[in-house]
């Protein structure tokens, strides 16, 4: 696991063996999001159909709190980033490194003591895209 610093946001990242598609799969995936999210337990779309610029929805915590998220960033099989309450959230990305791929998540520098929570977020993600593999 690696710390740094990508598009003026702090971020923690992760090389993971299996290829950019499949761990893309699973982050665009919401049935997959309470898998990794350790603050997520479910989420929804407005509207049925994959997430893309400007999908709407809402995300569920862990105490069953729904709170409405859009999606402000979005570049197929490569990151997406969101507004969960209309306050600018993580940035997720995924790129080939290697014999696989590398899962970066960013947060705003005013959430930077999210990153451990991110941190446990990186390895499930790895794992659900290996046996998606």
């Amino acid at each position: 696991m690696d710390l740094g610093f990508r598009r003026g946001m702090p971020t923690v990242e992760l090389h993971c063996a299996a290829p950019r598609e499949a761990v893309w799969d699973v982050i665009t995936d919401l049935d997959t999001w309470p898998q990794w999210g350790p603050t997520v337990s479910g989420a929804e779309l407005k509207e049925p159909g994959p997430l893309r610029l400007g999908s709407e929805g809402n995300v569920v915590t862990p105490v069953g709190l729904k709170l409405p998220f859009t999606i402000t960033e979005f570049r197929p099989r490569r990151c997406w980033a969101w507004q969960v309450a209309g306050v600018g959230a993580t940035r997720h990305e995924v790129f080939s490194e290697g014999d696989g791929s590398r899962i970066v998540f960013a947060v705003p520098l005013w959430a930077t003591a999210y990153l451990p929570v991110c941190a446990l977020a990186l390895p499930r993600i790895a794992r659900l895209a290996i046996d998606r593999r």
